[in-house]
């Protein structure tokens, strides 16, 4: 598994340093012909191409941290930095739509002379390179790091290829507003793919429950190893966006070690199986435990009035 791993950065990072190649020379060419052009669609797929490359840059830079192995500062290595670099991609995007939102309206209450001949031929090398590069990432796109990167492709993809439209509506006498109403519709897209990813890299710093997974339902699942009598002060969250964590007690009845170490390999094998959890810390009981309050530990408030009910 390890080894799949290793294998998979530096599949990734080889897509990723192309990329930042080709992405580079694209924002200089499509900058150029968009100014030249008096395009606003063509400078905001420059000022979205910039976005990617940073972004490609973020992603690079993570995936090398990411393959550093973990040490006496860093017990479970550097995993997270995929994630912030996914969560700063993202909000790049954000920032990114809001200026072509600006643009876009100051062009719209402006109307502009476009050369649409320009237009779609740039945009046309365009689709070809970040459709190559989302192609080339959708191997990849289980870590949230390098999803955030192809969200970045995949919206330059279908914005160039708006572009290309746009320009033949121009060229067959459509009205020039068409430019920039096309970038309204690529920031929103550029929008609209940042959600999900400030969704799901907040939930991992914040360290709440692994999307998909429910604590009732581990819960249950270890319940349902022999010997297991109860389970609470349950908590999972993730390292990474593929890393996941858990710890909990649980109560067993008061046998050898021998006997409970079976009882720990069985508990630990069924996290792997049904919810490819693979780091735990389960601690062992056989008595009441004061935070026995079910699988979820009690809030502080709950706690305080606990100890209120118990000095009255």
């Amino acid at each position: 598994m390890h080894s799949h791993g290793h294998h998979g950065h530096q599949y990734a990072g080889k897509v990723l340093r192309l990329s930042v190649v080709a992405t580079i020379a694209y924002i200089g060419l499509t900058l150029i012909v968009g100014l030249h052009a008096n395009s606003l669609a063509l400078i905001s797929e420059a000022g979205h191409n910039l976005s990617d490359l940073l972004a490609l840059v973020l992603s690079w830079v993570a995936i090398w941290f990411q393959s550093r192995p973990p040490n006496s500062l860093k017990t479970y290595g550097y995993h997270r930095a995929g994630v912030l670099a996914a969560f700063v991609n993202a909000l790049g995007l954000v920032v990114i739509s809001g200026f072509i939102f600006w643009e876009a309206v100051e062009r719209l209450r402006s109307p502009a002379e476009v050369q649409p001949k320009l237009m779609m031929i740039v945009a046309g090398v365009g689709v070809v390179m970040n459709g190559l590069i989302a192609l080339a990432l959708h191997r990849t796109s289980k870590d949230v790091n390098l999803r955030s990167v192809l969200m970045h492709e995949i919206g330059d993809t279908l914005s160039t290829a708006a572009v290309i439209l746009g320009g033949w509506a121009i060229y067959v006498g459509g009205p020039v507003w068409i430019d920039p109403a096309l970038s309204l519709g690529i920031a929103g897209l550029i929008l609209w793919s940042s959600f999900g990813i400030i969704r799901e890299t907040l939930n991992i710093l914040l360290e709440g429950t692994p999307h998909g997974m429910k604590l009732d339902d581990i819960c249950a699942e270890i319940k349902r190893v022999q010997g297991v009598e109860d389970v609470h002060d349950l908590h999972v969250w993730s390292i990474g966006s593929e890393v996941h964590a858990l710890s909990c007690h649980v109560r067993i009845a008061d046998i050898p070690p021998s006997a409970s170490n079976v009882i720990l390999r069985n508990v630990e094998q069924r996290l792997v199986d049904k919810f490819h959890i693979h780091h735990t810390t389960i601690q062992f009981e056989h008595a009441d435990c004061e935070v026995e309050h079910g699988c979820v530990i009690p809030t502080q408030h709950h706690g305080h009035e606990h100890e209120a009910g118990r000095r009255h």
